[in-house]
């Protein structure tokens, strides 16, 4: 299939109706991008539209239809039966992203077309519209998304309480501890840099199959989510684990998840938003909670916290033995009254959801690939289909 570039080659590619199967095996069931060095991310959905090109171009509207069911069969076969390989699961969802693009870049409606190339768009569909089918994909992009996220969090949410708020970070504050901690031990024990290692490899995984950035930044946002919320309901359940110390901690072990989101460009992401519930916390832990004007300043800093959560970390609240003073319940009180008074009331939740899924967006972007200059390496081996 790795031929040279002629003149004639117009982007399209000639499917059997007998060698359908064939195709759906090679791109899809088993393709597997390490196997064909030089392969572009988005391959797959790439043959498969120029196959719909030639579909299209000879008015076959069923060798269309039943080469679309057939790939939408391999994607969700390939993606249930690897369904707990984050690599796998990345590579469709990057897969079907793509193909939804190239539907709405080379199909009807004009303002997808606004950044195509001239070449580009006289490789458009001619003879039918496939809108419905980007509305049958997205729906499943969706699916595969979900199916993402849950196994990145089923990876992450055994890591996340050792390394939030049990591995020391800073030496020396484990001294500082109330009388009573107990520090729970972890099978296997998670540190910090586990947990941002971790989170790295997601990131390479979805960058190496050039996942939509958008898409990858509202990934890291539900992620971060499941770290804050998890990290979050753990001290809220726990007594021991309120304290000055803990505060001091959690503040520093979040303010390193915050400069990993820096330095992977995910700071407009959403995911520094939702860490603000656990910054809150850790602060809540380390402000003073003596006077009235302490009062009023936790009212007007934890606005991120529900009032029975910030009611829960003031009545856990273990001081330092011999340098602190336990909160006197008339201070915990003047809290609660304030906090009665706040607008918008806020969320009544003590613990957080951490089930919940945000809606994903998956945005179109257009593709510079030049449909007629895909390289198609040999060992993808595709010689059955017909170059047109």
């Amino acid at each position: 299939m790795e031929r040279p570039l002629d003149d004639a080659f117009e982007g399209m590619l000639g499917c059997k109706a007998e060698d359908e199967g064939r195709l759906i095996r090679t791109i899809i069931t088993d393709f597997k991008p390490q196997h064909s060095p030089g392969a572009v991310p988005g391959l797959p959905a790439y043959v498969l539209f120029m196959c719909f090109r030639h579909a299209d171009a000879g008015h076959d509207e069923h060798r269309i239809h039943s080469l679309f069911t057939a790939a939408v069969s391999g994607i969700k076969r390939v993606v249930k039966k690897h369904s707990e390989d984050f690599d796998v699961v990345a590579l469709w969802l990057a897969n079907t992203c793509c193909l939804i693009n190239c539907l709405r870049q080379y199909g009807g409606d004009q303002s997808y077309r606004l950044a195509n190339t001239p070449k580009q768009n006289q490789h458009c569909l001619r003879n039918f519209d496939l809108a419905s089918h980007c509305q049958s994909l997205g729906d499943l992009a969706i699916q595969i998304y979900q199916q993402l996220i849950r196994v990145a969090q089923k990876k992450l949410k055994p890591m996340i309480v050792a390394a939030m708020l049990e591995s020391e970070t800073i030496q020396g504050l484990s001294s500082a501890r109330p009388p009573g901690y107990r520090k729970q031990p972890a099978a296997p024990a998670y540190t910090l840099d586990s947990l941002l290692q971790q989170l790295s490899s997601f990131h390479e995984g979805l960058e190496r199959h050039q996942l939509e950035p958008v898409v990858v930044g509202q990934a890291f946002r539900q992620l971060l989510f499941t770290v804050s919320g998890v990290a979050l309901n753990y001290l809220l359940l726990r007594r021991d684990a309120c304290s000055w110390s803990q505060g001091v901690q959690l503040r520093y072990n979040v303010s390193q998840l915050e400069e990993w989101l820096r330095a992977k460009g995910l700071q407009q992401s959403g995911a520094m938003e939702v860490l603000r519930p656990l910054i809150q916390a850790a602060q809540l832990l380390q402000v003073k909670k003596t006077t009235e004007e302490d009062a009023k300043a936790i009212c007007c800093l934890c606005t991120a916290l529900s009032t029975p959560q910030i009611m829960k970390i003031l009545r856990a609240y273990t001081p330092a033995a011999g340098l602190e003073e336990r909160v006197r319940p008339s201070f915990i009180s003047s809290v609660e009254n304030r906090l009665a008074d706040r607008t918008p009331a806020g969320p009544r939740q003590l613990l957080v959801d951490t089930a919940h899924l945000f809606p994903v967006h998956l945005p179109f972007s257009c593709s510079p690939m030049q449909l007629d200059e895909l390289h198609i390496p040999d060992s993808v081996n595709l010689t059955f289909l017909t170059r047109l």
